[in-house]
């Protein structure tokens, strides 16, 4: 577009934009939702019948593969196909994006006999995916399709074929990629959940290939973030109460646990537990006349957000963390979960 042809554009847009009733910008949208949700409707219905061999025996030969899982697209197709390796990826399954032209200048090494490769082509008939096309036959790399061009070049090269259902574009003229790319995109979904539900990848596993952010947090272990030793306070049952407050004084955790004499965590004593006592004479007092009996406790393996679920349930600060024998061995508090990024 050249500069007048640009700045009569934008004339244009100024023009009518103000001028356009905010009740058919809603309208469209509405359009564009259910015709996008028709389509999603088709390859459901797809996935029950024609769809349902060809997915499944795609998710066999990937899971069967050494390698990696190789996407590639050209266009809208190629940005979702970056994204389904991305998912892919991201849980439990290796996969790259490669661009079709440019494995026509060398990318073509980043291809190896292990691999798999995945394409996504509406029409099948693009002309930059000759190439890799060629490539994958060459070396017999299975080669599975995304397309609703089933006899198309792409759809007789494929191995597997998952044959998109031809539905209407919301795009008015039929023209820019919205319900297809939409559909491209669930279907990658789909077949990354089914590979990682096969695989039996787990919370743990997911929590390695996003140490970072949000997700990561959420995903840390109460082990990750327990104090431990002798920053723990924990106090042997019949322990006089001054003494016992000494400890939950110094260790700074606003509780102290109680302990039987075999190490078993038997009760905890809060700041709260000595205020609401402060009435009483506690000189002479066992720390058990006013500790809480069965205390919250969590295990190390346990998720930091079970962690913040229980503090939040329970409208306390810290839990104890014990092993299997109720034996304590870390304290986790609110203020480490929050540190992490857990809320």
């Amino acid at each position: 577009m050249d500069m007048g042809a640009a700045k009569r554009y934008c004339r244009l847009m100024k023009k009518i934009l103000p001028d356009y009733p905010r009740s058919e910008m809603l309208s469209s949208a509405g359009r564009t939702i259910q015709t996008e949700k028709a389509g999603l409707d088709a390859l459901a219905a797809a996935l029950e019948n024609g769809l349902a061999d060809p997915f499944t025996r795609a998710v066999e030969a990937i899971g069967a593969i050494s390698g990696r899982v190789i996407v590639t697209g050209v266009g809208k197709s190629g940005h979702i196909g970056a994204k389904i390796a991305a998912t892919l990826a991201s849980t439990g399954t290796p996969a790259h994006f490669v661009h079709p032209a440019e494995a026509n200048h060398g990318d073509l090494g980043m291809i190896a006999k292990d691999d798999a490769i995945v394409v996504l082509s509406w029409s099948g008939e693009t002309a930059e995916l000759k190439g890799i096309l060629a490539y994958s036959r060459r070396f017999s790399i299975p080669l599975v399709a995304f397309t609703a061009g089933g006899e198309s070049a792409l759809g007789r090269e494929a191995d597997i074929v998952l044959l998109l259902p031809r539905e209407q574009e919301a795009c008015p003229h039929g023209l820019a990629p919205t319900t297809s790319t939409l559909m491209q995109l669930a279907l990658g979904d789909a077949l990354a959940v089914a590979l990682l539900e096969a695989k039996g990848f787990t919370a743990g596993d997911f929590h390695t290939f996003h140490p970072g952010g949000k997700l990561g947090a959420t995903l840390a272990h109460v082990s990750d973030v327990m104090h431990t030793g002798e920053s723990v306070p924990l106090v042997p049952s019949g322990t006089p109460v001054p003494e016992a407050i000494m400890t939950l004084s110094l260790r700074k955790f606003g509780c102290v646990g109680v302990t039987s004499p075999d190490g078993r965590l038997i009760g905890i004593v809060t700041d709260g537990d000595v205020a609401r006592n402060l009435g009483r004479n506690l000189v002479d007092q066992p720390i058990d006349a006013i500790m809480t009996s069965q205390p919250k406790t969590i295990a190390p393996t346990a998720l930091a957000s079970t962690a913040m679920a229980i503090l939040n349930k329970n409208s306390i600060g810290a839990l104890m963390v014990t092993d299997q024998n109720l034996s304590p061995i870390g304290i986790v508090h609110f203020h480490d979960l929050l540190r992490i990024g857990v809320a």
